[in-house]
């Protein structure tokens, strides 16, 4: 239970669980239009997913200098690969979530933009963020496999599926990132998924980002 509540007084917490009602009500509306439902019943889910995004956008309000001012200590890592990987992601995701400001700003009738084109914009820079995050969770695996080859050559090797057990914070991040990975190609036009399927990979996706904040081992160091 405390873990629970510890979890709701957290603004990330929040999110990452609007984020999955967010995602779920896709996958709702989706499969409910492939079974014939009311139009009303579908255009409220339509809504409630709508508004879920509304609400995460507010929710993360003046994120992009929290996550710009983090590039700066990533850009200190020791190693190579996780110092450019790092800093670079957070720096393509200061961005995303500046044109989700901008966005929001939009929505709220504060700003008038054309919304098309920042949020094209906001899923490149996404697109960007995870794929950095890709290749540091590649290079993690790659780096795990090379020692537990270099363990069997001592008949010290273990398991693939050990291996995955002693090191869960790599499988859940490379599992979120993953997932996210062809939610903005979906947006951007370069694959073509169903709003089901982009649903199912977001609740997943969601569900790897809420395991990192109620259990901080499941979270990559660095981040």
């Amino acid at each position: 239970m405390n873990k629970i509540v510890k979890f709701n007084n957290q603004t990330a917490g929040r999110d990452k669980l609007a984020r999955l009602l967010q995602y779920a009500s896709r996958v709702t509306w989706y499969y409910m239009h492939q079974l014939n439902a009311s139009h009303k019943s579908i255009d409220a889910i339509k809504s409630l997913e709508f508004t879920l995004s509304t609400f995460r956008k507010l929710l993360r309000m003046g994120r992009f200098l929290d996550t710009l001012y983090s590039a700066l200590a990533a850009m200190h890592y020791a190693e190579a690969v996780v110092r450019y990987t790092s800093t670079f992601s957070k720096i393509a995701h200061a961005v995303y979530l500046f044109c989700d400001h901008l966005l929001w700003l939009a929505r709220a009738g504060f700003a008038d933009l054309n919304t098309d084109k920042w949020v094209q914009r906001a899923n490149k820079c996404w697109l960007y963020s995870i794929t950095m995050n890709l290749v540091r969770d590649v290079y993690e695996i790659n780096r795990l496999l090379e020692a537990n080859k270099a363990k069997s050559q001592r008949k010290a090797s273990v398991s693939l599926t050990k291996l995955a057990l002693q090191n869960k914070d790599l499988v859940v991040d490379t599992l979120k990132n993953g997932c996210d990975f062809f939610i903005p190609l979906t947006a951007l036009g370069y694959v073509r998924l169903s709003p089901g399927t982009v649903g199912m990979l977001g609740v997943v996706s969601s569900v790897a980002g809420i395991l990192t904040i109620v259990n901080p081992m499941y979270k990559l160091c660095p981040p």
